[in-house]
């Protein structure tokens, strides 16, 4: 997601292309906007992909603002001629309210020579601002502002844990409360993960920062930038020093904030916290158009049975004397359960108690594996590209039936769900391996939130298929070792016939073709749980 100042660009931008479908939008809301801000210069464009970006954008110095019609969906779903059209598209219309704010409210400029880090605060803070002051001119518009919200926030905002990122996600949340567009019942799982990631003092600072800034005057630019100074103060940032806005280590793994992050986003969209992380995988990491289906093979079957049954011997390998407890004999008699069982049938009621005891063997309880197979689809793995296709399948379906969770997730320039979890795919997804390998942090942060690697009490394990050759080795380290000292294993499967990195805290295999690597993953599987 775009940072807020996006929201609100210098410069003319570059006007979003005529589309003849949406001509009756662009006119409604030209016409309908004066009505909004007061103002008569103004024009509205409503096409797919405007917004520079953003959901909607404001351009001051051409005076025109813009809506990306994706939140409306198609031109024909209501006539935005009538009054009763902003029901029909509350999300859209409130973008244009939001923005409407701006074009009334946010009339001061950043001052040459503000340093960055400086000039993205102050934007920050008139987020809040401007959206008050509307509020306080035409208060029925609240309900409209409420619905932006979750189009102008993304778990994104929130990436790890540190000071800079908790006062951005107060500023964005925490200061719309003072500025009465949502309830402080709304953001208090936010409110609390701030909270424990600032302090109370640095919290309560930086409040009294943005309510300033509430009651500041449209055009006040110097006010607006001094609050920005305190706001860097308060964090421990010298503007001198470190001009530009920080920027989250990609070797981090998302916290507490946007956890509280994404469980607000989902409350207001009316959905699980389970259901909306479906919604923004399939919409993140989805496999692309032009990677195809087809039927498994014979051979993949039989080899899904074999490695079902690996698994389960795995499981049962070493019996161990239990005791188990049966309605009926033969076994031991337990004289109160027995008169229980008596009583439950004297009530007519159907017996529960178990009132024989025997032995027997019976196999050790087991973890529940939770593997994350991440497969390298980058130009120099393509050999590897139809092998570990057919694996992700075979270890679905072998899983399935075993108490294990498998997925499967490819990295090149992007990361890709092939097997998700907990699922027995119907088909085979035959990936095609191209590009570089940019996205293998995305992936591992994706493996993570899927199955819960750092979370300890459980059996987990990473297996990598790559050759190591990523272009920034420092940041993917940090993450194994997290992983590493968390307690997951680490299996590093590289092939012998290219040069590449040998990452510490893994268990790294040099391995001669494809058809090793699948079997070296089913074996460290197995292994794993005959060990737990």
């Amino acid at each position: 997601m775009s940072h807020p100042s996006t929201h609100r660009a210098a410069g003319s931008g570059t006007a979003a292309a005529n589309v003849p479908d949406w001509q009756a939008w662009c006119d409604a809301w030209t016409r309908h906007i004066p009505v909004l801000t007061g103002r008569t210069d103004l024009t509205v464009t409503v096409a797919p992909g405007a917004g520079g970006g953003a959901p909607a954008c404001f351009y001051p110095d051409a005076r025109r603002i813009e809506v990306d019609a994706t939140h409306i969906g198609a031109p024909d779903i209501t006539d935005p001629r009538r009054a009763g059209h902003k029901r029909i598209v509350p999300t859209a219309y409130g973008l244009l309210v939001h923005e409407a704010a701006h074009a009334t409210h946010s009339l001061w400029t950043t001052p040459a020579g503000t340093p960055p880090v400086v000039a993205a605060v102050a934007d920050l803070l008139e987020e809040s601002r401007a959206e008050n002051r509307h509020r306080g001119r035409r208060r029925a518009d609240r309900r409209w502002l409420r619905h932006t919200v979750t189009t102008l926030l993304d778990p994104a905002d929130a990436p790890v844990d540190d000071p800079w990122h908790a006062a951005h996600l107060a500023g964005l949340l925490l200061a719309r409360v003072d500025a009465r567009i949502i309830t402080a019942k709304d953001i208090r799982g936010v409110r609390a993960a701030v909270t424990a990631v600032l302090g109370r003092k640095k919290l309560r600072q930086l409040r009294d920062i943005w309510r300033q800034a509430h009651t500041l005057g449209d055009t006040d630019a110097t006010g607006m930038i001094d609050l920005a100074w305190r706001w860097c103060r308060i964090l421990d940032i010298d503007p001198h020093q470190q001009p530009h806005p920080p920027q989250p280590d990609p070797g981090e793994f998302a916290g507490k904030l946007a956890q509280a992050l994404a469980d607000y986003l989902a409350h207001t969209l009316g959905l699980t916290h389970a259901e909306y992380a479906a919604q923004q995988i399939h919409a993140r990491h989805g496999a692309p158009a032009w990677w195809t289906r087809r039927d498994p093979t014979d051979a993949e079957r039989a080899a899904a049975r074999t490695l079902a049954a690996r698994l389960r011997r795995a499981r049962t390998h070493s019996p161990e004397p239990d005791t188990r407890f049966s309605p009926i004999p033969p076994g031991r008699l337990r004289t109160r359960h027995a008169i229980t069982a008596e009583a439950q049938i004297a009530a007519g009621s159907m017996p529960t108690a178990t009132p024989w005891q025997r032995r027997a063997q019976v196999p050790p309880p087991k973890p529940h594996l939770h593997l994350a197979v991440l497969v390298d689809t980058s130009a120099s793995m393509r050999s590897y590209a139809a092998p570990m296709s057919s694996a992700g399948w075979i270890l679905a379906h072998a899983a399935a039936t075993n108490q294990a969770t498998i997925t499967m997730i490819g990295f090149g320039s992007r990361a890709t769900l092939l097997v998700p979890p907990r699922q027995r795919p119907a088909h085979v997804l035959d990936m095609r391996a191209a590009g570089g390998t940019t996205a293998f942090g995305d992936a591992v942060k994706l493996a993570d939130q899927l199955l819960q690697l750092r979370q300890p009490g459980r059996l987990r394990m990473l297996a990598v298929v790559s050759d190591g050759d990523l272009p920034d080795a420092a940041p993917v380290q940090r993450l194994i070792t997290t992983l590493h000292q968390a307690g997951c294993a680490v299996l590093w499967l590289r092939p012998a016939d290219l040069a590449g990195h040998t990452f510490t805290d893994t268990t790294t295999l040099m391995v001669a073709d494809p058809v090793q690597a699948v079997d070296a993953i089913a074996d460290a599987a197995v292994t794993a749980l005959e060990n737990a």
